[in-house]
């Protein structure tokens, strides 16, 4: 059983940590960074690199998906997003920027505006089809709300990765969504697919187990915490990322014992700033990061150094802020394979994560998972 500290009379909460609690332990052996592979695999798709995008209109477009393919990740698009609703993408992304150079709050009321506008097939497949046609694993997110009626279309378009993201996704979800619609079954959904489907977000044991025995390949602990997001300011609600990751693994080695040998991919999204914090999250359990922030300040992101994930655009309640992002490196291969031009920890992100594993005697992410830690406080 977990600590639980008293906080009051008759009250008592759970004790948690966060990455910045944490350590990462050398052990008695190191070897060479060059013997050190970086490599996962969802389903029958291989990643040089254990990397997904954060599905938000100001780190992927069609070309940065593409470009982050190309370095061995997995770039994954927002199918409600910007790309799929208008077909100046660009410009409408640059009214975007130019408002929040001015006003960020007002640039929060052009993406609720934008986002009203219907989603197109037409425009959702072109966009699909320019990642395909670039070689790259084509791989794309729907909320919960949403994911029955684009699905289809993203299917028809070739999607081999599908992601269904919200902010939090709970075991168990009573009554009808937004507009009457009943609540989507995530296991009979990812049932009648023949596409690995990524889903999330959890942040504890129980609802991760629960994720996983709907027939998930992958699941994401987090709701891509940063610094423009705000859910634990909107909502109070928040994700010690180092616990719920540790506590998602445990889930996902109980599963495998209760289905003979299911493997079920942990996936970090957020409270990483650095490549310390990727590090500590594959430490900690994770097979990959969800990575968005870091990515905005490469000169190809669409946000041209703007941030904001994809809640931004909710109709009535916003939990994500648009915030500028200082540019740090030229390009994604600096950002993410280097090499780094300072000691920040934020350029050469999975260089670092490969020197990590190498100072410590890893070989490859599985074994990083059982390096050791130590607590600060």
């Amino acid at each position: 059983m977990r600590e639980q500290v008293e906080i009051g009379r008759n009250r008592s909460a759970q004790r948690s940590y966060v990455f910045d609690d944490l350590d990462i332990v050398p052990s008695r052996r190191t070897r060479s960074s060059s013997a050190v592979s970086t490599a996962w695999q969802l389903d029958a798709y291989r990643f040089e690199l254990p990397l997904l995008t954060h599905p938000t209109d100001a780190v992927v477009s069609p070309a940065t998906a593409a470009r982050v393919g190309e370095l061995g990740g997995l770039g994954v698009l927002n199918a409600e997003g910007l790309w799929a609703r208008h077909p100046e993408t660009e410009k409408v992304l640059g009214e975007v920027v130019t408002r929040a150079a001015t006003d960020p709050a007002e640039a929060v009321a052009e993406l609720q505006r934008l986002h009203a506008a219907p989603v197109q097939p037409a425009l959702l497949t072109e966009a699909l089809d320019r990642i395909r046609a670039a070689g790259a694993t084509v791989a794309a997110r729907v909320s919960p709300q949403h994911a029955r009626e684009l699905t289809p279309t993203l299917l028809a378009a070739g999607v081999e990765v599908l992601v269904v993201q919200g902010t939090i996704i709970s075991a168990e979800h009573v009554g009808p969504d937004e507009g009457g619609e009943p609540p989507l079954d995530l296991e009979d959904f990812i049932e009648g697919l023949d596409i690995p489907v990524v889903a999330g977000g959890v942040g504890d044991y129980r609802t991760a187990m629960h994720v996983m025995r709907t027939g998930a390949a992958g699941v994401i602990v987090g709701y891509g915490q940063s610094a423009a997001t705000s859910t634990d300011a909107v909502l109070g609600i928040g994700v010690p990322m180092a616990t719920a990751l540790v506590d998602a693994a445990a889930a996902r080695r109980d599963y495998l014992d209760e289905t003979g040998g299911r493997y079920v991919h942990v996936i970090a999204d957020g409270a990483m700033s650095t490549s310390g914090d990727i590090a500590k999250a594959i430490a900690c359990g994770a097979d990959a990061v969800m990575l968005g922030e870091q990515l905005a300040a490469a000169e190809e992101a669409p946000g041209d150094g703007w941030y904001w994930t994809p809640s931004a655009a909710h109709p009535s309640l916003p939990r994500s802020g648009i915030t500028r992002v200082p540019t740090v490196a030229p390009d994604l291969a600096t950002v993410l394979t280097g090499p780094a031009r300072s000691g920040a920890g934020t350029m050469n992100l999975f260089g670092a994560l490969r020197r990590a594993m190498a100072k410590t005697g890893y070989s490859d992410l599985k074994e990083f998972q059982r390096v050791g830690l130590s607590v600060r406080r």
